[in-house]
């Protein structure tokens, strides 16, 4: 038996009770976890508010980011031993349970061995965000040394690892903010900031591209933000956007030209397919975290595993500089 925090119903953050819970058996393909931390995403707040088709089955067992120790290896697993520090994007989704447990069994296409230089809280931040960001830039969008990329929400989960992602890749690269503090920590990541409630998309087209627009942007926002990427983005330029929450009128992008792409990084964790991609893009990240290229930014307020509906209250206000982090063990 192990203790998790499980949802028996959707809805607030109150619905999370801790119990005690049978560890599952071990499946081929499987490594079993000993969860050291995991961290909020808005998927996992929206899964436990709304249940939407991908959610587990109640009683279920939520978050997909985990960072932990290998335990236990399943058969066919060659590439993970026993006491391996490891970090990936593994369940909180249908039949995968996830991390809000002292023990995870993780398909092992979706793992890499953690960073050397990093602890299982910031491991824990960096997942699902890095995913998405390297999803939309590396994999839709190809950025190339010397591009101007402009992210949107540059110092949220995914905009500020989007930004090292964007600058190891060798693009220049700006990020919306509000507010001196949020500024400061985007010149601090690598972006120039852009004041997005006091420049208008226009002036900061002008100003940073002369005119001609972005080469890419990166669309964390959604809703109204969409029509200003486009607006920023040059002729025959990239948006891509992981947020899918309203319609536009897509003359502007037939107009310009533009390549939209959507990204959604369950895809695989839901489908069972590409899997050893998503694997294969955490070792990429542990190798720029290693070469000191990306480090997440963590929220400053810490939570344990009886602590979860805090956690997830801090993310819903709004608050939170950088990832909401939960310990689940020393």
């Amino acid at each position: 038996m192990m203790k998790a925090m499980v949802i028996r119903s959707y809805g607030n953050a109150g619905v999370f009770e801790l119990a005690d819970v049978e560890v599952a058996p071990l499946k081929a393909g499987y490594v079993r976890v000993h969860v050291h931390a995991t961290s909020v995403n808005p998927v996992d707040c929206k899964v436990r508010a709304n249940g939407p088709a991908f959610g587990p089955k109640l009683p279920g067992i939520l978050h997909g980011d985990v960072a932990g120790v290998v335990e236990e290896v399943g058969d066919g697993v060659s590439e993970f031993a026993v006491g391996d520090r490891v970090f990936g994007c593994a369940g909180g989704m249908k039949d995968e349970p996830g991390a809000l447990a002292e023990f995870m069994n993780c398909d092992a296409n979706l793992m890499a061995k953690m960073p050397k230089d990093l602890g299982f809280r910031e491991a824990a931040a960096l997942p699902l965000v890095c995913l998405t960001a390297w999803e939309g830039l590396v994999d839709k969008a190809q950025i190339t040394t010397g591009q101007k990329v402009l992210v949107h929400a540059g110092t949220g989960g995914v905009g500020h690892v989007a930004i090292q992602i964007a600058r190891a890749k060798g693009a220049d690269v700006f990020a919306t903010i509000s507010g001196d503090n949020k500024a400061t920590i985007a010149k601090t990541l690598g972006a120039t900031p852009i004041n997005y409630k006091t420049t208008s998309v226009a002036e900061y087209v002008d100003q940073h591209t002369g005119g001609s627009g972005f080469d890419v942007v990166f669309d964390t926002i959604g809703g109204d933000n969409i029509p200003r990427c486009w607006d920023a983005v040059k002729a025959n330029g990239t948006v891509i956007s992981c947020q899918s929450n309203s319609t536009h009128d897509m003359t502007p992008v037939h107009m310009k030209g533009i390549v939209h792409a959507g990204v959604l990084m369950l895809i695989p964790l839901i489908s069972g397919q590409g899997r050893a991609h998503h694997g294969w893009i955490m070792q990429q990240i542990a190798d720029l975290a290693e070469a000191g290229q990306i480090s997440p930014v963590i929220d400053e307020m810490t939570f344990g595993l009886n602590q979860v509906a805090g956690a997830h209250q801090r993310w819903e206000s709004g608050q939170a500089i950088g990832k909401i982090v939960i310990n689940i063990s020393s």
